[in-house]
Protein backbone atom coordinates (compact mmCIF):
# COMPACT_ATOMS: atom_id res chain seq x y z
CA UNK A 1 0.00 0.00 0.00
CA UNK A 2 1.40 3.04 -1.23
CA UNK A 3 1.00 6.03 1.37
CA UNK A 4 1.26 9.23 3.00
CA UNK A 5 0.13 10.68 6.39
CA UNK A 6 -1.18 14.08 6.00
CA UNK A 7 -2.56 16.92 8.74
CA UNK A 8 -1.14 17.33 12.11
CA UNK A 9 0.46 15.15 14.77
CA UNK A 10 -3.12 15.45 16.37
CA UNK A 11 -6.10 15.35 13.68
CA UNK A 12 -4.06 13.25 10.67
CA UNK A 13 -5.92 11.75 7.72
CA UNK A 14 -3.93 9.03 5.34
CA UNK A 15 -3.97 9.69 1.47
CA UNK A 16 -3.63 6.05 -0.46
CA UNK A 17 -2.20 6.37 -4.16
CA UNK A 18 -3.62 3.74 -5.93
CA UNK A 19 -2.69 2.68 -9.73
CA UNK A 20 -5.31 2.08 -12.39
CA UNK A 21 -7.23 -1.69 -11.44
CA UNK A 22 -5.60 -1.28 -7.73
CA UNK A 23 -7.94 -1.84 -5.10
CA UNK A 24 -8.24 -1.65 -1.24
CA UNK A 25 -10.83 -1.85 1.45
CA UNK A 26 -11.47 1.06 3.51
CA UNK A 27 -14.27 1.46 6.57
CA UNK A 28 -17.35 2.52 6.22
CA UNK A 29 -17.63 6.45 5.72
CA UNK A 30 -13.88 6.85 5.85
CA UNK A 31 -13.61 8.32 2.73
CA UNK A 32 -12.72 12.31 2.81
CA UNK A 33 -11.72 12.96 -0.57
CA UNK A 34 -10.50 11.01 -3.90
CA UNK A 35 -9.48 11.38 -7.51
CA UNK A 36 -10.55 8.90 -10.35
CA UNK A 37 -11.31 6.71 -7.76
CA UNK A 38 -14.43 4.06 -8.19
CA UNK A 39 -16.26 2.97 -4.90
CA UNK A 40 -18.22 0.44 -4.28
CA UNK A 41 -19.81 -0.92 -1.02
CA UNK A 42 -19.68 -4.86 -0.50
CA UNK A 43 -20.78 -7.15 2.30
CA UNK A 44 -17.95 -7.24 4.57
CA UNK A 45 -17.27 -11.31 3.80
CA UNK A 46 -15.02 -13.28 1.49
CA UNK A 47 -18.05 -15.21 0.92
CA UNK A 48 -20.83 -14.82 -1.86
CA UNK A 49 -25.00 -15.69 -2.34
CA UNK A 50 -26.85 -16.22 1.13
CA UNK A 51 -23.87 -17.46 2.97
CA UNK A 52 -22.23 -14.25 2.55
CA UNK A 53 -25.14 -12.23 3.72
CA UNK A 54 -25.42 -14.60 7.01
CA UNK A 55 -21.40 -14.19 7.20
CA UNK A 56 -21.63 -10.44 6.82
CA UNK A 57 -24.30 -10.20 9.38
CA UNK A 58 -22.44 -12.10 12.06
CA UNK A 59 -19.63 -9.92 11.35
CA UNK A 60 -21.26 -7.01 12.33
CA UNK A 61 -23.23 -8.07 14.69
CA UNK A 62 -20.45 -9.92 16.88
CA UNK A 63 -17.44 -7.35 16.37
CA UNK A 64 -19.34 -4.39 16.01
CA UNK A 65 -17.86 -3.60 12.49
CA UNK A 66 -20.07 -2.25 9.41
CA UNK A 67 -22.07 -4.73 7.69
CA UNK A 68 -20.59 -3.22 4.37
CA UNK A 69 -17.15 -2.54 3.63
CA UNK A 70 -15.99 0.19 0.87
CA UNK A 71 -13.94 -1.16 -1.98
CA UNK A 72 -11.86 1.56 -3.74
CA UNK A 73 -10.25 1.25 -7.00
CA UNK A 74 -8.26 3.52 -9.09
CA UNK A 75 -9.58 4.17 -12.74
CA UNK A 76 -6.14 5.50 -13.69
CA UNK A 77 -2.41 5.61 -12.80
CA UNK A 78 -2.08 8.35 -10.09
CA UNK A 79 -5.48 8.09 -8.57
CA UNK A 80 -5.46 8.76 -4.63
CA UNK A 81 -8.20 8.64 -2.16
CA UNK A 82 -8.06 10.47 1.53
CA UNK A 83 -9.52 8.51 4.32
CA UNK A 84 -9.77 9.81 7.57
CA UNK A 85 -10.73 7.89 10.75
CA UNK A 86 -14.13 8.71 13.18
CA UNK A 87 -11.76 10.18 15.97
CA UNK A 88 -8.71 12.27 16.64
CA UNK A 89 -5.57 10.42 17.21
CA UNK A 90 -2.51 8.53 15.58
CA UNK A 91 -2.84 6.31 12.10
CA UNK A 92 -0.29 3.64 11.99
CA UNK A 93 -0.08 0.73 9.36
CA UNK A 94 0.47 -3.20 10.40
CA UNK A 95 2.34 -5.46 8.06
CA UNK A 96 0.11 -8.46 7.85
CA UNK A 97 1.92 -12.32 6.87
CA UNK A 98 4.98 -12.22 9.10
CA UNK A 99 2.70 -11.46 12.21
CA UNK A 100 -1.04 -11.74 12.44
CA UNK A 101 -2.82 -9.89 14.69
CA UNK A 102 -5.91 -9.14 17.01
CA UNK A 103 -8.06 -5.84 16.97
CA UNK A 104 -9.62 -3.94 18.85
CA UNK A 105 -13.32 -2.53 17.93
CA UNK A 106 -13.48 0.40 15.87
CA UNK A 107 -9.35 0.42 14.77
CA UNK A 108 -9.52 -0.94 11.16
CA UNK A 109 -9.20 1.77 8.88
CA UNK A 110 -8.03 0.04 5.32
CA UNK A 111 -5.98 -2.65 4.15
CA UNK A 112 -4.77 -4.44 0.41
CA UNK A 113 -6.84 -6.12 -0.83
CA UNK A 114 -4.70 -9.03 -0.39
CA UNK A 115 -5.25 -8.87 3.50
CA UNK A 116 -8.69 -9.29 5.64
CA UNK A 117 -9.80 -10.98 9.07
CA UNK A 118 -11.32 -13.39 10.58
CA UNK A 119 -13.69 -13.77 13.49
CA UNK A 120 -12.11 -15.92 16.25
CA UNK A 121 -13.87 -16.83 19.63
CA UNK A 122 -12.71 -15.15 22.90
CA UNK A 123 -12.14 -17.11 26.17
CA UNK A 124 -15.47 -16.70 28.76
CA UNK A 125 -13.82 -13.67 30.16
CA UNK A 126 -13.15 -11.63 27.01
CA UNK A 127 -16.78 -12.64 25.94
CA UNK A 128 -18.00 -11.04 28.77
CA UNK A 129 -16.40 -8.43 30.11
CA UNK A 130 -13.96 -7.23 27.33
CA UNK A 131 -14.52 -4.54 24.88
CA UNK A 132 -12.83 -6.21 22.37
CA UNK A 133 -15.62 -7.82 20.31
CA UNK A 134 -17.83 -9.30 22.85
CA UNK A 135 -18.04 -13.13 21.60
CA UNK A 136 -15.50 -12.76 19.12
CA UNK A 137 -12.32 -10.84 18.01
CA UNK A 138 -11.01 -9.76 14.60
CA UNK A 139 -8.15 -11.56 13.71
CA UNK A 140 -6.09 -10.35 10.63
CA UNK A 141 -5.24 -12.67 7.93
CA UNK A 142 -3.58 -12.71 4.02
CA UNK A 143 -0.38 -10.85 3.26
CA UNK A 144 0.16 -7.13 3.03
CA UNK A 145 -0.52 -3.60 4.49
CA UNK A 146 -3.18 -2.59 7.14
CA UNK A 147 -4.01 0.86 8.13
CA UNK A 148 -5.58 1.16 11.71
CA UNK A 149 -5.82 4.77 14.13
CA UNK A 150 -6.44 5.39 17.50
CA UNK A 151 -7.56 7.79 19.95
CA UNK A 152 -4.35 10.22 20.81
CA UNK A 153 -1.05 8.45 20.20
CA UNK A 154 -0.15 5.33 19.41
CA UNK A 155 2.63 3.40 21.97
CA UNK A 156 3.77 -0.21 21.35
CA UNK A 157 4.56 -1.98 24.22
CA UNK A 158 6.54 -5.64 24.61
CA UNK A 159 5.49 -9.01 26.30
CA UNK A 160 7.90 -11.32 27.35
CA UNK A 161 7.90 -14.32 30.00
CA UNK A 162 9.51 -12.52 32.63
CA UNK A 163 7.32 -9.16 31.93
CA UNK A 164 3.49 -9.88 31.57
CA UNK A 165 1.84 -6.68 30.70
CA UNK A 166 -1.43 -5.55 32.39
CA UNK A 167 -3.34 -2.95 30.12
CA UNK A 168 -6.57 -0.96 30.85
CA UNK A 169 -9.13 -2.17 28.58
CA UNK A 170 -10.36 0.84 27.09
CA UNK A 171 -6.58 1.58 25.92
CA UNK A 172 -5.68 -1.71 24.16
CA UNK A 173 -6.07 -1.61 19.90
CA UNK A 174 -4.12 -4.23 18.63
CA UNK A 175 -1.87 -7.19 19.57
CA UNK A 176 0.19 -9.76 18.25
CA UNK A 177 -2.48 -13.01 17.82
CA UNK A 178 0.03 -15.39 19.32
CA UNK A 179 -0.03 -13.34 22.61
CA UNK A 180 -2.63 -15.24 25.60
CA UNK A 181 -4.60 -12.85 27.34
CA UNK A 182 -7.47 -12.50 29.65
CA UNK A 183 -9.67 -10.08 31.23
CA UNK A 184 -9.97 -9.22 34.76
CA UNK A 185 -11.36 -6.65 37.31
CA UNK A 186 -8.21 -4.15 38.10
CA UNK A 187 -8.66 -4.58 41.83
CA UNK A 188 -11.33 -5.28 44.62
CA UNK A 189 -14.72 -6.87 43.38
CA UNK A 190 -15.51 -4.34 40.84
CA UNK A 191 -11.95 -2.19 40.25
CA UNK A 192 -13.86 0.53 41.78
CA UNK A 193 -10.89 0.82 44.59
CA UNK A 194 -8.72 2.43 41.49
CA UNK A 195 -11.24 3.56 39.41
CA UNK A 196 -9.46 1.40 36.89
CA UNK A 197 -12.61 -1.04 36.08
CA UNK A 198 -11.42 -3.72 33.66
CA UNK A 199 -7.89 -4.59 32.29
CA UNK A 200 -6.18 -7.03 29.98
CA UNK A 201 -3.59 -9.35 31.27
CA UNK A 202 -0.77 -10.37 28.26
CA UNK A 203 1.39 -13.27 28.71
CA UNK A 204 3.90 -14.89 26.21
CA UNK A 205 6.17 -13.33 23.67
CA UNK A 206 4.68 -10.20 21.68
CA UNK A 207 3.81 -7.08 21.21
CA UNK A 208 1.23 -5.03 22.33
CA UNK A 209 -0.35 -1.26 20.67
CA UNK A 210 -2.51 1.13 22.70
CA UNK A 211 -3.92 4.39 22.91
CA UNK A 212 -2.74 7.13 24.65
CA UNK A 213 -6.39 8.45 25.45
CA UNK A 214 -9.67 6.64 26.53
CA UNK A 215 -12.90 7.17 24.66
CA UNK A 216 -15.41 5.87 27.01
CA UNK A 217 -13.57 8.24 29.90
CA UNK A 218 -14.06 11.47 27.14
CA UNK A 219 -17.56 10.66 26.49
CA UNK A 220 -18.15 9.99 30.52
CA UNK A 221 -16.66 13.85 31.24
CA UNK A 222 -18.21 15.58 28.64
CA UNK A 223 -21.78 13.60 29.33
CA UNK A 224 -21.55 15.04 33.16
CA UNK A 225 -21.45 18.61 32.25
CA UNK A 226 -24.66 18.08 29.60
CA UNK A 227 -27.67 19.52 30.88
CA UNK A 228 -30.18 15.92 31.82
CA UNK A 229 -33.98 16.51 31.18
CA UNK A 230 -36.35 16.91 33.93
CA UNK A 231 -40.17 15.20 34.26
CA UNK A 232 -42.34 18.05 35.29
Amino acid sequence: MNYQILGDSDCPLAQVNLGYGETIQVERGAMAYSSNVDLQGKMNTNKSGIGGLFSALGRSLTSGESFFMTHATGQADGAFIGIAPAVPGKITSLTVGPNQYRLNTGVFLACDSSVGYNMVAQNVGGAFFGGTGGLFVMETQGQGEMLISAFGDIIELTVTPDHPLTIDNEHVIAWDSSLDYNIKVASGTFGFTTGEGLVNVFHGNGRVLIQTRNLRSLAETVDSYLPKSSNS
